[in-house]
């Protein structure tokens, strides 16, 4: 069996086949808060958008963020989400304090860096496959506003979007980079940079300085069906990329939490702009000593086969976390949406995954579809620490899915290793 959330994961990790999903939507009860310290617990099935709903008009918000707010408390820790801020937070981990697990013996464990230290390092970035998350405590963040005051720098090419982060990050909490995948020789890794912090409430525009902490209302939109073949492809991701380059200029601007953080979740069913053939996210992270290199030929490689990627986003990334399979440490992380084709994708895939081992870099779980078990072997050298955490707690592997037997990340594989 496995536990669900809002199925936010792009590969694999929330299904089994031949096995139990257990959907953990339910689990949606805030339990308490904190005033003081922002200590919230609740349990595993809250969403981080009930979160804000909640806390934000209060002046508060979440620590961290992905690029969803459709996401499950549990399914954080699981994924230990990272957002915009990793260069100066870290991830989602940093801030859970507790959380009580229920385990395949049915044993209930209180899990904190205190108490069962290991099985709380196992089950954050774990994936799941330590058991279900009952219910968690962690802290949010005060914040003045629902605003966001952003610095804009348009960049010729990779080496200037580097020099841009180096310049800005120390001054900024959030830190992005949209990235012309299509982009070629000199103007390899042109881009713009979106560095900001929370606005005070002076630099708040018109109307909205009365409501500070409200968002704006906005119309939704959505795509209704998904056409036979992708609208997004290498001619209309490059149109789309030109036109959103040059419309943009350094500076400054204010924009709202969700026009920053969450620029997806304002049209339902964005993913059927990719067709019935659907897409794959790919995520790659390169440590700092050799990013800016292992990008390099990354997107040399995306380039040179016109897998076109509408979304390319670049982020800083800051220190590790104690989770035995968490993603990031210093260097930076590239997430791209490539359309799927099969005669090709597979092939390019596995050309990145040598480009990434070659230069010391690690693929997401929560993103990964395509890997193969001997490479996230060699990528998260904790491994072997999980496996036999994991057989201590669930010996026959009863929490198992669909990634975890792809990726060898069973109970069965601890022999291999």
């Amino acid at each position: 069996m496995i536990a669900r959330g809002l199925g936010r994961a792009y590969g694999d990790a929330a299904g089994i086949d031949g096995g139990t999903v257990i959907n953990a939507t339910k689990l949606d009860c805030l339990q308490s808060f904190d005033h003081e310290s922002g200590t919230l617990r609740c349990e595993a099935g809250v969403s981080l958008q009930q979160i804000i709903d909640v806390f934000l008009p209060r002046g508060w918000f979440l620590p961290t963020t992905p690029g969803t707010k459709f996401v499950t408390v549990g399914g954080a820790i699981a994924a230990d989400i990272h957002g915009k801020n990793h260069h100066r937070v870290g991830s989602f981990g940093e801030f859970v304090d507790e959380f009580r697990l229920l385990t395949a013996s049915g044993a209930i464990l209180r899990c904190s860096r205190s108490e069962n230290p290991e099985i709380f390092y196992a089950t954050i970035g774990g994936m799941g496959l330590t058991g279900i998350i009952l219910d968690a405590a962690f802290r949010l963040t005060r914040v003045n506003s629902a605003w966001i005051e952003v610095d804009y720098t348009k960049t010729r090419n990779l080496d200037h979007t580097f020099e841009a982060f180096q310049a800005g990050d120390q001054f900024h909490e959030h830190s992005v980079a949209w990235v012309d995948c299509v982009a070629t020789g000199d103007l390899l890794g042109r881009g713009v940079v979106m560095q900001g912090n929370h606005a005070l409430r002076s630099s708040i525009p018109g109307k909205a300085v009365d409501h500070p902490l409200q968002l704006p209302k906005k119309r939704a939109a959505s795509v209704p069906f998904a056409p036979p073949f992708s609208l997004l492809n290498r001619w209309t991701v490059r149109a789309f990329n030109n036109v959103f380059y040059w419309k943009h200029s350094d500076g400054k601007a204010v924009v709202d939490l969700d026009t920053f953080f969450y620029p997806l979740d304002s049209v339902a069913n964005w993913n059927r702009l990719y067709g019935r053939s659907g897409f794959i996210q790919y995520q790659a992270f390169f440590p700092q000593t050799t990013s800016q290199q292992g990008l390099r030929e990354l997107l040399s490689r995306v380039a040179a086969t016109g897998s076109a990627s509408f979304l390319a986003v670049l982020k800083s990334c800051g220190k590790a976390d104690g989770g035995l399979l968490s993603y990031l440490e210093p260097g930076h992380t590239l997430a791209l949406d490539l359309p799927y084709h099969p005669r090709h994708t597979p092939a390019l895939c596995r050309d990145l995954d040598e480009i990434l081992l070659r230069h010391g870099g690690r693929l997401y779980l929560a993103k990964d579809s395509m890997a193969s078990a001997q490479t996230i072997r060699a990528m998260y050298p904790r491994l072997p620490e999980f496996l036999k955490i994991k057989r201590e707690i669930d010996p026959a592997g009863r929490f198992v899915s669909s990634l975890a037997k792809r990726l060898g990340l069973t109970t069965e594989a601890e022999g291999t290793l």
